[in-house]
Order: structure tokens, then sequence, then C-alpha cells
């Protein structure tokens, strides 16, 4: 009981601090970024091997002192994002629509339509900021399918943060049943798809040089939905800290009609097109091959469908 008074009394705590330094100024959170940079990446060395690991197997072609620039970038901007996530407990609306730009045209054309959306994303730029300026933004209603947190408290902050301008969430366990429940209004259900799933369930394929398994919840949703897949992307400004950019790509507006793992092919690729252009902007300090590739697979877990993600608009 002891121990498990401290632990909470030790949450309460942080999160008390994450509070203060919400109300702090983005000058002066940047700041706190790189003193964490410093600290975390440069003295402690936080899972260093791993993102160098990663990096160097879904690059093979790029030059050592290529790979190490790419760690240090991928460091302040992971940095930035845990001082950001902070910063969203006391943001303002205002404050959520300065950092970003993006063509509502294509939410626009489907909500005349009356159309729900999915909307699949990978880790890339700031998911979370991207969410509230969804809701503020998006004329759909923004179902956002997630993990919940394993403690209790934190999950409660963070689960007023992300709720705070009107996204729905939706637990991971629950996506399937919720997809299908009437809304007020026709509805995107916004999916992060590029996490390590368990190996016997996922779709398997390659993924930056490397055998990849992939949740495969994102083509059963759409399928179950019937509704016009799109793939989002959210870019980092190079010129200005803090901000982005949200692009959006047609994947299909047919998912029935697509063959099986097709919609999960041409999202990775995708995704992996858009590592590529901004590699520092994925999340390499995550053990996202810790997996290996089962030896024993049910056909539709294998089929390779090449999709040439130029051709994906």
């Amino acid at each position: 009981m002891k121990l498990f008074g401290m632990k909470n009394l030790t949450t309460r705590f942080l999160l008390f601090l994450f509070t203060v330094l919400s109300r702090q100024s983005w000058r002066t959170l940047y700041r706190l970024s790189d003193l964490l940079k410093y600290l975390i990446f440069d003295l402690v060395g936080y899972r260093k091997d791993v993102v160098l690991v990663n990096l160097r197997n879904s690059f093979p072609e790029k030059e050592e002192a290529e790979i190490q620039k790419i760690a240090r970038d991928y460091s302040r901007n992971l940095t930035d994002l845990v001082v950001e996530a902070v910063k969203l407990r006391s943001i303002t609306r205002e404050e959520v629509n300065q950092r970003f730009t993006y063509d509502p045209r294509v939410f626009e054309h489907y909500y005349a339509q009356n159309k729900n959306l999915v909307l699949v994303l990978g880790h890339l730029g700031n998911w979370e900021l991207a969410n509230l300026f969804a809701s503020l933004n998006f004329p759909h209603q923004v179902v956002v399918v997630y993990h919940r947190l394993a403690n209790d408290t934190f999950e409660d902050w963070f689960y007023k943060i992300r709720t705070q301008f009107g996204s729905e969430l939706v637990p991971m366990n629950e996506a399937y049943q919720k997809a299908g429940v009437p809304r007020q209004r026709p509805f995107m259900f916004l999916l992060v798809n590029d996490q390590s799933p368990r190996p016997d369930k996922a779709y398997w394929t390659t993924f930056l040089n490397q055998d990849t398994g992939v949740f495969r919840g994102v083509e059963r949703i759409a399928r179950q939905l019937d509704a016009p897949v799109l793939y989002g992307v959210i870019g980092r400004d190079e010129n200005r800290r803090g901000h982005y950019t949200i692009g959006v790509r047609l994947i299909t507006e047919n998912p029935k009609e697509i063959p099986n793992n097709g919609i999960l092919e041409r999202q990775i690729k995708l995704l992996e097109a858009d590592i590529r252009r901004q590699p520092a902007n994925w999340l390499w300090s995550h053990k996202r091959w810790k997996h290996p590739r089962p030896a024993q697979l049910q056909p539709d877990q294998v089929l390779e469908v090449n999709f040439d993600c130029e051709k994906a608009d």
C-alpha cells in the first residue's frame, strides 16, 4: 500500500509540474527541449543503440555520417514532441490553429456527400497536436482509436487533453464495436497504424528494407464502414520550429473492392515514402522490429499487393 501510495503521489506531482510548465511560453518550452535533448540523448544516451540500429537497417545505402545526423535531428524532434505535449494542457484554439497549414477541400468534399471517412496516419510529426487541430477544423466528427495508458491518473489527464476540443476517443479493443455507432454528423475514424502488433495476428510485408508486421484493424474497419480511406501525413515545417503541415492522399473510395491487405500495403508504402522525405520526423526510438516474422502464416497474412505510391492520389 505504501509503494502504491508513493507512486500515485509521484504521478500527481509530475502532472502538477506538467500543468505549471504548460503555461510557459513556446520559447521557454523549446529551451527546455534543448536541455532535455542534451540530458536524455547526449549525456545519458537514451535508446541510442535502438535508434542507430533502426536507421542503419532502414537506410543501408546511407553513409554513417548521415545516419548520425538523422539520429541527432531525431533526438531534438522527440524532445520537442515532449514539451509540445505538455503545452497541450493549456493550449488555446488560436495557438492550435497557428501551428498547422492544410487544404480543407478533401474533407469538405466527402462531408458534402454525407460520407464517413477512415484516416490513417503514422508516427510522423505531432499526432497529438494534429488531433486537436482536426477536432477544431475538420467538418467530420473526429473519432480517434487509441491505446489506454496503464496508469489511470495519467490516462485521465491525457484523456481530457485529447478530447478538449471535441474529439471522441475509442480504445483499440472497442474499435470494431464502436465503428458503426450512429453519430450526429458524418464522422472520421482516425488511426495511427505503425506500431508493432502481435506477430501471429499481423499482416506481413517489407517496410524500410525489413520484414514488418502491420496492424490489420485499419482494413477491417474500412471494410466494415465501407468508407473512403485517406492516408494523412504530418510534415514538419523545416523553417519554423513547432509548425506542421497536414497532407492527405486517397487510398481508396471503395475498400470492399480492394484486394485483401491492399489498403495496408498502400498505406505502408506511402508512409515509407514520407519517412524517406523527412527521416528525422519518425519515431525511431520505438522498437518497431522487435518481433520476427513467424515461420507459419495464413495465406492472407503474406499476400503481397504492389502499389506505386506515386499513383495513390
